[in-house]
This record gives structure tokens, sequence and C-alpha cells, in this order.
């Protein structure tokens, strides 16, 4: 089925009923009921309890079968035992969408999951949509319909709005709601999926990318069960417009741990989740309060006010403010231009002791004198030099004198400047921010966190933007010789076949061949151990590098095979490898594995100390074109000591990137054979002459994966 059908009944029903109302409104099965009725949804309610003939107040049934008509939605709050006969009675009723409060399922173990595949048939057999089991549900907020036990609504609901939500865990998402809430954030829909027996993290992206009340989609996700609907969903929502804000979190491995216990599902790579995001468009953030900043600035800017790039103009009242303020914003890569001349002259012009070049320091006097804050402020907001205005307000909407002034002036830079990216820094009472919000201005209340919520619009215009480059599709491959696995003579021989290039070697079995080949290569040499029991070569040192001469081909080659059998004397031997001794100006470290969700995943990151100090890489799903894998090489850290950096030579990129791009088609074609594969290092040389794979690892599925060789 494809993402997203059939929600209209949960999210929008005419009917709802509960399964296991009870009269008090504080116990699970007795809060949607009372939420309902207090919040003032208008469909029909029907309270299912065999024991009452009402429940607060509305008439009950003691079943679904006697309900007048069938519901839309119908709610189960019923203990697990009998959740699974209850959702069975609701599919023969012909109810259309079920949400499973119950707990108990398959977070516990196999009994559990048994249970929860009786519900996943059910729901399935009667053409019905479930929720849950062991989720908090369901709510759409103008439409008051309710199918939640969350406290959170308790105090009221919240504003109707642009933010859709979707959390796999429950209280995560219900605190998110309620953060948005106490923002002033608008609110449109709000989903956790639970145990995600049927409906699951995609169905909610999808669904709301298609809701027009959703203008922006949060997503709170520990784990991904299936990444082809995920990635399905997520370009969906960026197809339509709607960006995904996700907080991704179980990034420890602790934290993993935990996800896979509490949700049932095995969590993926975190590094795989970052490519994830930025293939689809998506942008992450790392904490609630990141969420809902990016998630409320992101609703009110869209869709043409979002920054075009990454600098901003600081104005303030205060000097201490604006190096605050720049700081902050250089920390996470946002940049301050100096302003045009003409701007900063009508400035100096206005006040001669501010400070006019960015930040501007325009000093007390912009908020004491009304038409000097609206000159300044039009002077800076013209300037098309930043592409961001931030404007500090500490304290001063707090205080009617000077909230009047800044309101007059914001509403009239909102008439002169429809479409320009105004972002204030400033907490305030709950009118004035909201009159603020329906003028077009985000207001977030700390320095870092306005700074961090402007650099994370950029890249989310950015992803908005990106041209989708998608490699082409990858068929299974042929099965590999037999060799490709047993030493990295076979593992190159194997990857050369499909574009990834290799030198010219020969395997050998005595010091005769070795000269012979040798002489044919020409000198200087290599020579290395070729064993099927030895991917840690230099441990037994079984290599030997820049041999120069026939006499120091046979001396070496004895004293090799001699130390190797000492120290390794149970290791099979089929030989030793020679290879021209290749020079280069830089190295990488090229690889991939099978993901446990996502599949077939390839690394690229900076050979030698880098990789062991710096632990920079890049990591996306495979397979990936030669545009993507440049874009993978140039996300890393060091990717300035490839490019030239410091009078170093250039680094021939582009033979990089097809090396990449032909390690990941083989690693795609060949995912049901091959579980690991390790290419260090790959040899860069000089821009225009190619790149070279020097040693390469095969692992078939079934052995256990070896760390470095």
């Amino acid at each position: 089925m494809r993402p997203g059908e059939g929600l209209d009944a949960l999210m929008s029903p005419r009917s709802i009923a509960i399964i296991g109302a009870s009269q008090e409104a504080t116990k699970i099965g007795g809060r949607p009921v009372d939420l309902l009725r207090r919040h003032g949804y208008a469909g029909c309610i029907y309270p299912v309890n065999p024991k009452a003939a009402t429940v607060q107040g509305l008439q009950a049934y003691a079943s679904v079968a006697d309900l007048p008509e069938a519901p839309d939605l119908a709610i189960v709050a019923v203990d697990a035992e009998r959740a699974g006969e209850a959702v069975e009675q609701c599919a023969a009723r012909g109810v259309r969408s079920v949400v499973v409060f119950s707990s108990g399922f398959a977070e516990l173990g196999e009994q559990g999951r048994a249970m929860q595949e009786r519900l996943r048939v059910a729901a399935r057999n009667g053409g019905m949509r479930l929720l849950g089991p062991n989720c908090l549900g369901a709510v759409s907020v103008a439409e008051k319909s309710i199918a939640t036990f969350s406290i959170v609504l308790e105090h009221g609901m919240p504003a109707a709005g642009a933010l859709g939500i979707v959390s796999q865990s429950g209280n995560l998402g219900s605190y998110t709601m309620r953060l948005a809430s106490e923002r002033g954030v608008g609110v449109s829909r709000f989903i956790t999926t639970g145990n995600e027996c049927d409906i699951d993290i995609a169905d909610g992206i999808a669904w709301m990318a298609r809701d027009p009340a959703t203008k922006v989609i949060l997503c709170c996700l520990e784990a991904c069960r299936d990444a082809g609907r995920l990635i399905s969903a997520m370009e969906e929502a960026r197809d339509a417009g709607k960006p995904v804000v996700a907080m991704k979190i179980g990034t420890s491995a602790a934290g993993q741990a935990a996800a896979a216990s509490h949700t049932g599902a095995m969590a993926g790579s975190d590094a795989v989740f970052d490519a994830l995001f930025a293939r689809c468009g998506a942008v992450r953030v790392r904490s609630i309060d990141e969420l809902i900043d990016l998630g409320h600035a992101a609703s009110i800017l869209l869709p043409d006010r979002l920054p075009k790039g990454p600098g901003v103009a600081i104005l303030t009242a205060s000097g201490g403010f604006g190096v605050l303020l720049a700081d902050a914003a250089q920390s996470v890569g946002l940049s301050l231009p100096e302003l045009g001349g003409d701007t900063q002259r009508k400035i100096l012009e206005l006040v001669p002791f501010a400070s006019a070049r960015n930040p501007v320091d325009a000093t007390a006097q912009m908020s004491s004198r009304p038409d000097l804050l609206e000159k300044i402020m039009t002077a800076v907001v013209a300037d098309d030099r930043a592409d961001t205005v931030i404007l500090p307000l500490p304290f001063s909407l707090h205080l009617p004198r000077l909230r009047s002034i800044y309101m007059d002036t914001l509403r009239n830079m909102r008439a002169q400047f429809p479409a320009r990216a105004i972002v204030l820094c400033v907490d305030g009472p709950e009118d004035a921010l909201a009159e603020l919000h329906a003028l077009g201005f985000p207001t977030i209340a700390s320095f870092d966190g306005c700074c961090a919520t402007v650099a994370a619009l950029v890249r989310l215009q950015a992803a908005s933007k990106r041209p989708q480059d998608k490699p082409a599709a990858v068929a299974q491959a042929a099965p590999l010789a037999a060799d490709a696995f047993r030493h990295e003579l076979g593992a190159k021989r194997a990857l050369a076949g499909a574009g990834v290039p290799v030198l010219a070697e020969r395997l050998v079995l005595d010091a005769d061949a070795a000269v012979r080949a040798a002489t044919e290569i020409g000198y200087p040499v290599v020579l290395k151990i070729a064993s099927p029991d030895l991917p840690h070569k230099t441990e037994v040192g079984g290599v030997a590098v820049g041999l120069g001469s026939e006499a120091e081909v046979r001396r070496v080659y004895a004293q090799m095979r001699d130390r190797v059998s000492t120290r390794a004397p149970k290791a099979v031997i089929d030989g030793v490898i020679v290879a021209p001794m290749a020079k280069g100006v830089a190295e990488l470290i090229l690889g991939s594995r099978i993901d446990p969700v996502f599949g077939p995943v390839v690394m690229v990151g900076l050979g030698g100390i880098f990789a062991e100090i710096l632990q920079d890489s890049a990591v996306q799903m495979a397979p990936v074109s030669e545009a993507q894998a440049m874009a993978m090489l140039r996300s890393l850290k060091a990717f300035a000591v490839l490019d030239g950096a410091r009078g170093r030579p250039r680094a021939d990129l582009d033979a990089a990137a097809r090396a990449v791009a032909a390690l990941s088609r083989f690693a795609a074609a060949h995912a049901e054979t091959v579980a690991e594969i390790d290419i260090n290092p790959l040899l860069l040389r000089a821009e225009g002459e190619g790149a070279v794979a020097l040693d390469a690892l095969l692992i078939p599925h079934g052995e256990r994966p070896i760390q470095g060789h």
C-alpha cells in the first residue's frame, strides 16, 4: 500500500467509538470521551461499555455490533488480551480506522509479537488502517478530533496552525505538541505510531504531505522498519514543498539498544540516517527546542521568505548583544558580510557614533526615537548583501512604549519588504508574539537558538532547491568467482570488473617467478603475501615496498616467506603478489556494508592518520551517481587536503568520484552475497592522472566483519 493511504478516516472522522470507555475522565478509557466533549468535537461519540447504560452523560453501547452505524474511527482502550477481539469486531462492523492504546505486544517479546500479528491480520482482512498498538494516538486540531489519552490536552487544545507532528514515541510527540502550544505555535495534526503494527511513520509523513492544513512536518524518529516507504514519504513531502524537520534519537550505542527494546525494531546506523535525510531534502535537528524553533520559523517564512544563503545582517541597540549574536552566527556556519557603503553612510548620517559595518550597533538612540529606528532598519533590510536580518529585542516587548515603537516599525517593514527574511530574537507577551507571527516574523528567545534556526533555514532552502540526481537502478549481478573472497588479488579483480581502477599485478609461487614478474612490471615493486587467513598482512611481515632490483626481490621474497611461516605457521599461503610501486598525492578509504534497515551503503574517508584521528567520513545509500560521490568527497572536513590546500598538488577528484560510484554499484549489485567491502587505500594521483585501489577485501555474508587490514 502506498504510504499515507486510508488515513482520512483516522484524521478526519465523522464519528468515533471508544471501546473500553470509562465513567472516570482520568482513566485511559475515559479520557478520550472527556476530551472530545470538552473541546467540542462536532461528530458522533459512541462509548462502548457493556456494563453501563451511559458514560459521562452519553448513551453507551454493549458492543461495536450494537452501534447505530459503523464509525469512521474506533479507539481501543482495553488490555492487550482483549484488544485482538475488539479489533476483529471493528473489522466485522466495517469500521474504517482503529487506534489501539493498549501496550503489551511486540515490545515484550515473542508472545506479544504473536498478539500484535493478530491485530495486523484483522485490520488487513477488514480493510482498516490501524494505529498502534502501544501508542498515544492522533489529534486533528481544527476538527477537534481527539483519539489520544495524552494529558497535554487537559488544559486546552493547541491553536490550529501549520505544524504537523508525527512521532514514533508517544510522550516525545506529546511533549513536542505541548511546547509548540506554549510558544504560540499552531499545530495542524498529531500522530504517534507506537509499535507500527500497520500505520508507520512514513504513512504519517506522506498523509501530511497531502494535507492542506499542514505546511511543515515535524518528525520524531527512533527507528525505521521499511526504508523504501520512508524514502518515498519524505520525497513526496519534499516535492509537495512541505519541509520535513527530523529529530532522530538513539544515536549512541546505548541509545540504539534502548530504541530497539522500546519499539521492537532494529535501529539503523546514525550516519545512514544523516545520508537519508540529506538525500530526501529533510533537515535534521538534535533537540526538541531546535525542532520547535525551526518548524515555527519555516511555517512562517514559507514559501517565499526562506533565506537564500548564509549571510546575515545583525541590527542591535547594544554592541554586546551584537557581538554575542555574531559569535553565535559564525559558530553555526553563518557569515556576516560587510554592508554596502551607501547603507553605512545612511546609518552614520542618522547616528554618527553608531557602528555601521555588521553587526550594526545603532545604540540606544534606535529605540528612543521611532523615526531613527525605521530609517536605520529600512537601510539594513534594503541591503541585499545579507540574506537574513536578525533583530534582537530583549525586554522590549514587555514595555508598552517600546512595544508600540517596534510593532509599528515592524509592521511597516513587512509592508515595504514583503519577501524579506527577518528573524526576531525576542521573548514577550503571548499576544505580542502572536501579532508578530501573523505579520510574518519568526520569534526565537535565545541568541544561540536564533542563529541555529537561521542556519537550519538556509539548509532547508538549499535542500528544497537541490537537483535530485538519482543513480540508475542496478540489477543483481552474476555470482562472483570463488577467489573474490579469498585474498586481495581476487577481490581487486572482481572490483575492477565493476570499474574500480586497480594495478597490473601478478601472483607468483617462487622467487624466480617473482623476479620475472617484477621485470615485466618494472622496478620498483611491492611484494605482498596472499593468504585467506592473513587480512592483516603487515602484522606478520607480509608486505615489502620499494624493491628496486632482481637481487632485492629474491632476498626479500625468501625473507618474507620465512617470516610469515614463523609468525603464522597455520596460515594457508596462496603465493606472493608482485605489484608496481605506486605513488600519489593523497589516500582515501572506501568501503561498503549492509545496513540492517537501508541495505547496501557506501562510505568514503581520508586515509592514513586522518581516518583514525579525525573520524572523517561520508556515508550514502548505494548506489550513488558520480555527482553524489563528488558531493560526498566535498562534505569531508578535510576536503581541502584533496583540493590543493597550502600549496599541495590537487588530487584527481573526478577519478575518486568515479571509483566511489563504481564501488557503490558493485555493492548494490552483490548485496545478496557481499556483506562488507574495504578498499584501503585508494591512492589518488595528481589531477588528471587517475586513482588506483592498492588493497581490497570482500567479506561474504555469514562471516564476522574484519576491521581494517
